[in-house]
């Protein structure tokens, strides 16, 4: 990439260049929560509750107190009477009637009541964690269990057991975007109307690395230190301290090395990040809590969970003419700080990349006893994708037309950029018949028929799925995220990039210098990469929504420059020289005309000798910035998948996956791929087997633990054809476009278009995810008795 200042140079922008984190990870070396030990650590185990709906008679601690170690039982009361406050939602959307939602008080340990299995009723704190876990059996808690409401499409219906009496019908909120009567309108007078009703299913992140956090409190300075895994550790330093802690921020210090595992539920404070900060105040030590798998099924935030009914109407020519999505969306119990985000914020995605005049989307969020939902892997991006590529494929077989066909015949051309579309986003850039074109190449879309009949000759149902995608990446349409980047010299030249974004899979300690180098020439063994502590980084929104790329490339790429306006000052004054008259090319300041050159090392290290410096320069070479990306982006693509179905046992094996992805420019293929292939995965691990399940009839979690929580293993998944066809944003500096989330947005409907591409050849149904082998099954026999 050519410098401002120099002729075209080759750059690492674009190479394939392995993560640096990665070898410290396969060898063992990775820095997690639970490898930091504090002196005199004590250990916190939380009590929780094991009904879904009931009012707490009494709490007695007096024996867990008196047993063996216990340096601490706190309770409901004790956090009220200390002046703890609740957990907040940070997001506000509006009730029927105007007003603002209803926010459910959400205290880190329950006073009168619990709303679902795992609420935290009490923090047992001794010397061992075996000893809290000893004195935790011995609480006594009377419980008074009342009727409980789990099932998404049964919350509204009449007779359903209240959540909370303030919230009429369990409603919380209804969110409406478009024209109703101009949709309601286009339906009546399309040539054809489609419509399906479609369910997300609620998953949980399971990370390899369960929740966990170490609180410190320091009374000589009255400063709280908290150790945890955390994807925005500045928000998260601002939501305890303000609305639970009630400190002054400056008060608080997060911290956040390695996270093993996060997708978006690694967002939102918890209890427990407050519970060990409290707890190690009154304990006067440090205090760590370490989830079991089956206690993080139970409280952690929940994900997904919705239900819809889409409706598309489409003229004679199978043109898209409206789209109406009709939502329901399981919230759990309460509203942890982004519960409202993941079904409201990104609707936008029902227009797809097609060129539907007329859309209307009603969201309605409603209240049940199971743990809060927060966003995961696309948070709301797939919701939408999966509804509106569903719909379209029931309308492709309604109407006998192939479902590629129908898609191309609806997608908007490069030429019509930019595009407003029919529901709040307005696209800058992108070439979707391109994206179509080039899967279908890749998977031989036109030969399926003759694989399809070879794998009935084995007797196998084959089906193929395609499913269009598109997000809005960056942030907020209207308002992009902030973020900070600082660039950092030591005497010796090496330089430290600090910045608010967190790495945490996304290679960004090898992205982000491979920027830098392209603009400063440093060999990449001479930067380091640091983030996720409030102490060091006084700024940042960190990691989610698939904007780390595209604002930090765009950072990397500015502090970079403004580096280099320092050094080139402090190089002329070094040449004596003007400063017009010098260079900076391929690494090197010189003086034109003449021998006179420095490396920026050298001139890095001139800038920490004062009496080198020319007047009113500060000692020292850095440089920083804080800065938004000028919009939002919009990566898309376009995704096959085609699986192979054993009718006799209804067991789904996935045969082939091609994706093409449009990120914008592609800073490292390599990273880029194993963003591409990790999003697949999760989405086949949605698609195919994941659920989270309570019992209908007294809100028990049924699938508390693995052996009850499929996930996908490694032969699970397809070797997986990813392209990438860079078409550059002018929303960022570098053209960069998100990664992060594509491959989930794209993999729920390819996967599941295929499956029921499958079964409906084959006489049955279509059935919702996930696809289980019992599902498919009862399907295919169920078709067959028809």
């Amino acid at each position: 990439m050519a410098d401002e200042t120099g002729p075209p140079v080759p750059g690492l922008i674009g190479w394939p260049i392995p993560p640096a984190a990665n070898e410290r990870f396969v060898q063992g070396n990775g820095f997690y929560t639970d490898d930091r030990s504090l002196p005199g650590e004590a250990h916190m185990v939380v009590v929780r509750s094991p009904h879904a709906s009931a009012r707490i008679l009494s709490v007695d601690a007096r024996a867990a107190r008196a047993a063996s170690g216990i340096l601490s039982v706190l309770t409901g009361e004790d956090a009220r009477d200390d002046g703890l406050g609740p957990l907040r939602s940070l997001i506000e959307r509006k009730r029927p009637d105007g007003s603002r939602h209803f926010e459910p008080p959400f205290p880190i340990l329950a006073l009168d009541e619990v709303c679902h299995v795992g609420f935290p009723v009490a923090a047992v704190i001794a010397e061992t964690a075996m000893q809290a876990h000893d004195a935790a059996e011995l609480l006594d808690v009377s419980y008074e269990p009342r009727a409980a409401a789990t099932e998404t499409r049964s919350l509204l219906s009449p007779g359903t057991p209240p959540v909370w009496p303030e919230a009429a019908g369990n409603v919380c909120f209804v969110h409406e975007v478009g024209d109703e009567a101009a949709v309601d309108e286009a339906l009546r007078k399309a040539a054809h109307v489609v419509s399906v009703d479609v369910d997300v299913s609620r998953v949980s992140a399971n990370p390899l690395e369960n929740r966990n956090a170490i609180g410190d409190f320091d009374r000589r300075t009255g400063q709280f230190t908290l150790f945890t895994g955390n994807q925005t550790v500045h928000d998260l330093r601002a939501e305890l301290a303000r609305s639970v802690l009630r400190i002054d921020e400056s008060m608080l210090r997060v911290v956040s090395a390695d996270i093993g595992g996060a997708f978006g539920m690694k967002i939102a404070a918890t209890a427990e990040h407050a519970l060990v900060l409290w707890a190690s105040r009154r304990v006067g030590r440090p205090v760590r809590w370490q989830a079991t798998r089956m206690e993080a099924f139970a409280s952690d935030w929940h994900a997904r969970d919705i239900v819809s009914k889409v409706t598309l109407g489409l003229d004679a020519n199978a043109r898209f003419t409206a789209l109406k999505a009709e939502n329901v969306a399981n919230l759990g119990a309460y509203l942890c700080a982004n519960t409202l985000h993941s079904p409201t914020n990104n609707l936008g995605g029902l227009a797809g990349p097609y060129r539907t005049p007329a859309i209307f989307a009603r969201v309605v969020g409603a209240f049940s006893n199971t743990s809060p939902t927060s966003p995961y892997r696309g948070a709301g991006r797939p919701e939408a994708t999966y509804a509106l590529e569903r719909v379209v494929d029931a309308a492709a077989r309604r109407l006998g037309i192939d479902p590629a066909a129908i898609r191309r015949r609806n997608l908007i051309a490069p030429e019509e950029m930019p595009f407003k579309t029919g529901l709040v986003f307005t696209y800058d850039s992108g070439e979707f018949a391109k994206n179509l074109d080039r899967v279908l190449q890749d998977s031989d879309w036109s030969d399926f028929p003759r694989r399809r009949e070879a794998a009935a000759k084995r007797g196998l149902l084959r089906g193929i799925g395609i499913a269009n995608a598109i997000e809005i990446a960056g942030g907020p349409a209207g308002s992009p995220l902030e973020e900070f980047m600082e660039i950092r010299f030591d005497a010796a030249g090496h330089a430290v990039i600090l910045m608010g974004l967190h790495s945490h899979g996304q290679g960004l300690e090898t992205v982000i210098p491979q920027v830098v180098h392209d603009r400063l020439h440093l060999p990449l063994e001479s930067m380091r990469v640091a983030f996720g502590d409030t102490a060091q980084i006084y700024h940042g929104k960190g990691a989610g929504g698939s904007r780390s790329a595209a604002v930090g490339s765009s950072l990397a790429w500015t502090v970079s420059g403004r580096i280099l306006e320092k050094a080139r000052k402090l190089a002329a004054h070094m040449f004596e020289a003007s400063e017009d008259d010098v260079e900076f090319v391929r690494g090197r300041f010189r003086v034109s005309g003449t021998d006179l050159s420095a490396s920026l090392a050298e001139v890095a290290h001139a800038a920490f000798d004062r009496l080198r410096l020319p007047a009113g320069m500060e000692v020292g070479l850095s440089a920083q910035c804080v800065m938004s990306p000028a919009g939002p982006n919009f990566p898309n693509g376009c995704h096959v998948c085609e699986i192979e179905i054993d009718p006799e046992t209804g067991t789904v094996r996935i045969v082939g996956y091609w994706a093409v992805e449009d990120i914008g420019r592609v800073l490292n293929p390599l990273v880029a791929e194993g963003q591409v292939h990790g999003g697949v995965v999760q989405g086949l691990g949605q698609a195919l087997l994941e659920r989270v399940c309570y019992d209908p009839t007294d809100g028990q979690l049924v699938s508390a633990s693995f052996l009850d929580y499929a996930m996908p293993r490694a032969d699970d998944a397809p070797s997986i054809r990813t392209t990438f066809n860079e078409v550059l944003t002018e929303a960022n500096l570098l053209g960069v476009k998100g990664a992060g989330e594509a491959g989930t947005v794209g993999a729920l409907p390819a996967i599941m278009n295929a499956v029921n591409d499958a079964l409906t050849r084959a006489g049955a149904a279509e059935i919702e995810m996930p696809a289980t082998p019992m599902k498919i099954w009862k399907a295919l026999r169920d078709g067959a008795n028809d």
